[in-house]
């Protein structure tokens, strides 16, 4: 099993200005392993 720790400031990602592409890819990121999260992928 793998634990998955997301710093809270993960969550504001998806708001930050996403012309920078280390923010952008961050954002994509985070989106992702939410995603896998809710489909149970993940836990």
């Amino acid at each position: 099993m793998m634990k998955i720790y997301l710093d809270n400031c993960c969550f504001n990602r998806p708001y930050d200005d996403q012309t920078q592409i280390r923010i952008s890819l961050e954002t994509q990121a985070k989106l992702y392993v939410q995603e896998l999260i809710k489909k149970e992928n993940c836990k």
